[in-house]
């Protein structure tokens, strides 16, 4: 029987394929669960057109990542913060912060696309910051901490 995965299942396939397998896995664990429908002829080429559909959105996607990063290239931020007399920040930067710092320029990042060499900066320095933007689309900005 052939069946499309609603989801990722292990050691049978990702989500979206198309699979063989046997009649009764297919009927009393796939489907009623919920990780597979029957693989019809309508339904196949319902199938087909959604992921037509999915990947010109993604596409479209994809390329907005593409001209924000554009954007961002080449972008150093300096974010000043109190510190004691030994360089050590009060408190932490963290990527709220950085993404304050981004929307100051006239970016607007979520700051959960932004990741950080380690959890909280809590040193005066200089650090790189991975901004995830895409699947497919990252860049790196260079972060100076300096005191206030």
């Amino acid at each position: 029987m052939e069946v499309i995965l609603k989801q990722d299942v292990l050691n049978l396939g990702q989500k979206d394929d198309i699979i063989k397998v046997k009649d009764g896995y297919a009927n009393n664990f796939l489907i009623p669960q919920g990780y597979a429908s029957f693989a019809s002829v309508s339904a196949k080429k319902v199938h087909a057109e959604n992921l037509r559909q999915r990947a010109h959105k993604e596409e479209k996607i994809k390329n907005d990542a593409l001209v924000v990063a554009k954007t961002i290239e080449g972008i150093s931020l300096k974010i000043s913060t109190k510190t004691s007399t030994t360089g050590k920040i009060y408190g932490s930067i963290n990527t709220l912060q950085i993404a304050e710092a981004l929307e100051e320029k006239g970016i607007t990042i979520d700051r959960k696309q932004i990741m950080l060499p380690v959890d909280q900066i809590k040193e005066i320095g200089t650090y790189t910051a991975t901004i995830k933007l895409h699947r497919e689309v990252k860049i790196e900005i260079q972060i100076e901490v300096i005191t206030e």
